[in-house]
């Protein structure tokens, strides 16, 4: 089965801005978490994945002298904030990180060791909770920007919350992540063996891999971009691969319209989209669609 998206690791340098943004955008946030390796983040919950906002905390201190299997989740979002604001990291779900790990070694996707760590939190009734997770990483040389592992959560149950995943915009889930790039089809063998997805669409247009019910990624040219979701929302040249946009579904998007008009965050319609552009959104584009039943 193809691994479905668990979780966007969406970077910027000043947290608290990101959050009060999202929180115009009408979503809901978990606490302000800290890791021991110095990063700081927010989560945004649907029923089953998330997205992680996430920044350096305070007196932050880049990882030096790494060993060459080693990939540093905190040093890798660090070195991309340096080049700028954006989505830095994709993770995908798995029942078997170490499985993964060795997958991705024999196919020549990443030689690195597995990364696990844990930590006490709070629920959303005030008590105590445990989570844990273990990841498995990829790279591909010619995506140098953007990480990629897959993520095993060891305790879900600990980890999700009803009563956090009610968004105001009524966003149900993310539905797809769309990447830029000069040449799509170079990037499709790497895509499918991180996903696991051997099936994919390919047209003039780029690539369209489905990784689960309503869930898609998608590595489209900059002029397909523009034509699926409007010109000038690229502030990045399209040579450099990246996550241009996250896809998100809403039960109503005319009511999603209102929170964002209500709360002055710039968007334009185009097509059956609602689209916040980069340069508001620290980065990355975000398009609101309505939830497909």
């Amino acid at each position: 089965m193809p691994r479905a998206i668990d979780h966007i690791v969406h970077a910027s340098r000043d947290l608290a801005a990101e959050a009060e943004f999202y929180r115009k955008l009408g979503f809901t946030l978990g606490a302000r978490n800290h890791h021991p390796w110095g990063t700081e983040n927010h989560i945004i919950q649907f029923a089953d994945h998330f997205i992680e906002l996430i920044s350096r905390g305070p007196g932050f201190r880049a990882p030096v002298d790494l060993d060459p299997h080693t990939f540093s989740f905190a040093g890798f979002v660090s070195q991309q904030l340096d080049k700028g604001e954006g989505v830095s990291m994709l993770a995908f779900a798995t029942p078997d990180a170490a499985s993964d790990r060795k997958v991705f070694k024999s196919a020549g996707l990443g030689d690195f060791e597995s990364f696990h760590f844990e930590r006490k939190g709070k629920r959303a009734d005030g008590g105590d909770s445990h989570v844990a997770f273990t990841l498995a990483f990829a790279h591909s040389k010619l995506m140098p920007d953007i990480g990629f592992f897959t993520c095993q959560q060891h305790f879900p149950e600990e980890f999700y919350s009803a009563s956090l995943q009610s968004h105001a915009n009524g966003a149900v889930g993310v539905c797809g992540i769309v990447l830029v790039a000069d040449n799509p089809s170079a990037h499709a063998e790497f895509l499918s063996g991180v996903t696991g997805q051997r099936e994919m669409l390919a047209t003039s247009l780029g690539i369209d891999l489905e990784v689960a019910d309503e869930q898609s990624i998608e590595v489209l040219t900059e002029a397909a971009f523009a034509q699926k979701f409007g010109s000038g929302l690229l502030d990045r040249p399209a040579h450099a691969p990246h996550v241009a946009a996250i896809r998100i579904a809403v039960r109503d998007l005319g009511a999603c319209a209102e929170i964002l008009e209500d709360n002055s965050v710039p968007h334009q319609a185009f097509g059956h989209r609602l689209v916040v552009p980069p340069q508001a959104a620290f980065g990355v584009a975000l398009a609101f669609e309505a939830e497909t039943v």
